[in-house]
C-alpha cells in the first residue's frame, strides 16, 4: 500500500497547514490511518490517528490545535493543524494499518508514507 503525502512547508507560529495523505489501495478505506512525525534528534511521535468508523486520537501535545479527519469514498485523509508552534516543525508521516492496536504505536504501523517536512518559523 503506497501512501501520498503532501502539503508541508513552511509556516509562521501561529498559522495553520493542512496535509494530505491519499491512496489508490482500496485497504485505504477500511483501515485506521494516522500521522507521525519526528523532529531532528527526537523520538517518533504519534500526532493523531483515526479508525475507519471515524473516532480519533491525538497526541497529547496537539490536542485541541490539530485536527484529523478521513474521506473513505476519496480514500483521501487530512491533518488540519493550527496555532502551530515552533516545535511542531518534524518531518510528517502518514501510517496506515495498526491491527488491534489502538492507539497505535510505531511497531504495529503496517504501512508507512514518505515524509512532509513542516517548519514552523518566524
Amino acid at each position: 500500500v503506497q501512501l501520498q503525502a503532501c502539503g508541508g512547508g513552511l509556516v509562521q507560529p501561529g498559522g495553520s497547514l493542512t496535509l494530505s495523505c491519499s491512496s489508490s489501495a482500496s485497504i485505504f478505506s477500511v483501515i485506521g490511518l494516522g500521522w507521525y512525525r519526528q523532529a531532528p534528534g527526537k523520538q517518533r511521535e504519534l500526532v493523531a490517528a483515526i479508525r475507519s468508523g471515524g473516532s480519533t486520537t491525538y497526541g497529547y501535545s496537539v490536542k485541541g490545535r490539530f485536527t484529523i479527519s478521513r474521506d473513505n469514498g476519496k480514500k483521501t485523509m487530512a491533518l488540519t493543524m493550527n496555532s502551530l508552534k515552533v516545535e511542531d516543525t518534524a518531518v510528517y508521516y502518514c501510517v496506515g494499518g495498526f491491527g488491534n492496536q489502538w492507539p497505535p504505536t510505531p511497531l504495529s504501523v503496517q504501512y508507512w508514507g514518505q515524509g512532509t517536512l513542516v517548519t514552523v518559523s518566524s
